[in-house]
């Protein structure tokens, strides 16, 4: 047998040899944490770079356990017992996965403000209001999504709960110094110089170029985004860019926004003209800009039996409205003894509506036919409870610190050769 197959084999057999001895270490890597997989498919990887081989998939919302952490990569192992590599950005918490489900169970309750569809192909839904935050949903250019409300924040990093404790760093021990026999005949330190007879008014002065960048970086707003919270057609809700959604209302109202954007809309009933049904649109716009409010008018388009066209049959501009738009029926009686023939109950919608004095109240509208009358207002509901889920989702939850002289293991040279194996035979 020539030299070179004799190396070949004795080197075969050495893997054989490692291999075996690899298998009968320990059962596994301690774990030091857990997490749960963001996006909707996640790809564990033997390796640090992304070109390494994969060597597990798992779902959005599956749990793994941490096994080590290496700059912004977690060596993670799945449930079925697959250790690999993933990046820390597609991770997620314990409390960002209960916040993702206490949304959606929010989210069921809300009223559709309206449907919309992608308006540039594909949609990506994110866990929050953020592009830094993981996209565990994809909707088709095809599809429609449920739009419940609007959120508008600052285009910053999410603030997320960190996936590990942080180790309490080691303070060393004060070193005990002895005290030299020559201490005595140390030379005293000379007194400093004094200060400047005007160094009050060098201490409240600032240089002038200090002054105009502090200006300017006060004067720079911080850019925003306005994201809405969508729900799809099987229940999973999250959030996506407004300006990546078209409101699937017809093009034949639609084309009336005049440049405004299209909050809300919803149909109030239907008008036959003839053997076609054409519906009754509400709707509420608001121009370009981040506002305080969700909309600043609304409209109602009837069918025009005379000209076979949308008309607008009431509008209100100029105020400040929020969401959600109520269809409901409401109750209508017209002072006066000509309005009583009128009085009942009809079906109708009612806005949140903030007045001059900072309050709120819902204002109520009835349909009469294809007539839209005011009908009275009520206090406004308290705003939904998804502002308040943003506001501490936004906040880090607190973490018990690691024990002190705790430290995440490091691979032995065992588990690096081992995977140096598994990736030649991969090749």
């Amino acid at each position: 047998m020539p030299f070179g197959s004799i190396t070949k084999v004795s080197a075969a057999a050495a893997l054989v040899l490692l291999a075996a001895a690899c298998n009968r270490g320990p059962k596994g890597t301690p774990a030091i944490g857990e997490a749960y997989v963001g996006p909707a498919v996640l790809k564990i990887r033997s390796d640090l770079p992304m070109q390494s081989a994969a060597v597990a998939s798992v779902q959005h919302g599956d749990r793994l356990e941490i096994l080590q952490k290496r700059r912004t990569f977690f060596r993670v192992r799945t449930a079925a017992g697959a250790e690999g590599w993933a990046d820390q950005r597609q991770l997620l918490a314990a409390s960002d996965m209960a916040n993702l489900k206490q949304l959606a169970a929010i989210a069921a309750k809300l009223p559709s403000q309206g449907a919309a569809t992608p308006r540039y192909g594909d949609l990506r839904i994110y866990t929050q209001p953020s592009l830094e935050s993981p996209s565990f949903v994809t909707v088709k250019d095809t599809e429609k999504i449920d739009v419940l409300t609007h959120a508008a924040m600052p285009r910053t990093a999410a603030q997320r709960a960190p996936l590990l404790p942080p180790i309490p760093k080691k303070t060393p021990a004060k070193k005990k110094t002895k005290e030299s026999k020559y201490s005595a005949l140390a030379v005293p330190m000379p007194k400093p110089p004094a200060p400047p007879p005007d160094w009050e008014e060098l201490s409240k002065t600032e240089p002038a170029d200090a002054k105009e960048e502090a200006d300017v970086k006060a004067a720079a707003p911080t850019p925003t985004d306005d994201w809405s919270l969508v729900r799809t057609a099987d229940g999973q809700t999250g959030w996506t860019l407004t300006r990546r959604l078209n409101m699937a209302i017809p093009d034949e109202v639609a084309q009336y926004a005049e440049g405004h954007r299209i909050v809300a809309y919803s149909s109030l009933g239907t008008v036959r003209d003839g053997d076609v049904k054409k519906d009754i649109w509400l709707w509420t716009t608001v121009g370009d800009g981040t506002h305080p409010y969700d909309f600043d008018s609304f409209r109602v388009f009837d069918w025009s039996l005379r000209h076979h066209r949308y008309e607008t049959a009431y509008i209100e501009r100029n105020l400040s409205g929020f969401e959600p738009v109520l269809l409901e029926d409401v109750d209508f009686a017209p002072a006066g003894k000509a309005g009583r023939a009128e009085a009942g109950k009809y079906p109708g919608f009612s806005i949140c509506i903030q007045k001059k004095d900072g309050q709120r109240s819902r204002r109520e509208y009835a349909l009469l036919g294809n007539l839209v009358r005011y009908a009275g207002e009520r206090p406004c509901e308290a705003p939904p409870s998804v502002q308040n889920l943003i506001a501490a989702a936004s906040r880090p939850t607190p973490v018990a610190l690691a024990p002190a002289g705790s430290e995440q293991p490091k691979d032995s040279l065992l588990e690096r050769a081992k995977r140096r194996i598994r990736s030649w035979f991969e090749k």
